[in-house]
């Protein structure tokens, strides 16, 4: 039997988790705490474009055929690309810019809108087919282990066991 808690698309649900958790901390700083937003902020940023790469190189295409919606699978594509523009210019600016925390709100709703479609629209259809979800997990984790984002393989697999 296969345990949901080491497949792809729990490993994706629980990052959305994570990101929107982050952007709950972001919210709550108050204005003199500068240097907080800003690693908070970094760390956001940075979180979502692996995330993104890794849907992109690697989740989408293993299940694009399998769930037979290219067009849910590219307007996320699409997506991808307006966060990451968006998240370019924040990384760009300092905190207390005109327009930072306004970007970091609209990344957060454009974050939140794609999340909620992967997880209502695009997941569902994918654990109806025969991907093997929790080999798909396995190189999701390899793929961010590469880029020094897990502590290793292992621990990702067996997370929570």
């Amino acid at each position: 039997m296969t345990n949901q808690r080491h497949d792809a698309v729990a490993m994706l649900i629980s990052e959305h988790h994570s990101t929107k958790a982050l952007f709950q901390q972001f919210e709550k700083l108050c204005d003199p705490s500068f240097v907080i937003k800003k690693k908070l902020a970094e760390q956001i940023c940075n979180e979502l474009m692996t995330h993104m790469e890794m849907e992109e190189q690697v989740f989408y295409p293993a299940v694009r055929a399998a769930v037979k919606e290219d067009d849910e699978i590219d307007e996320a594509l699409v997506e991808h690309s307006s966060a990451k523009e968006l998240i370019q210019q924040i990384m760009a600016m300092e905190v207390g810019e005109d327009l930072y925390d306004a970007k970091l709100k609209v990344l957060q709703e454009q974050i939140e809108h794609h999340t909620g479609e992967e997880e209502n629209e695009i997941f569902p259809k994918v654990r109806e087919t025969k991907v093997d979800l929790v080999a798909l997990g396995v190189q999701m984790a390899g793929f961010k282990v590469k880029r020094g984002t897990l502590p290793s393989l292992a621990d990702a697999v067996h997370a929570g066991s």
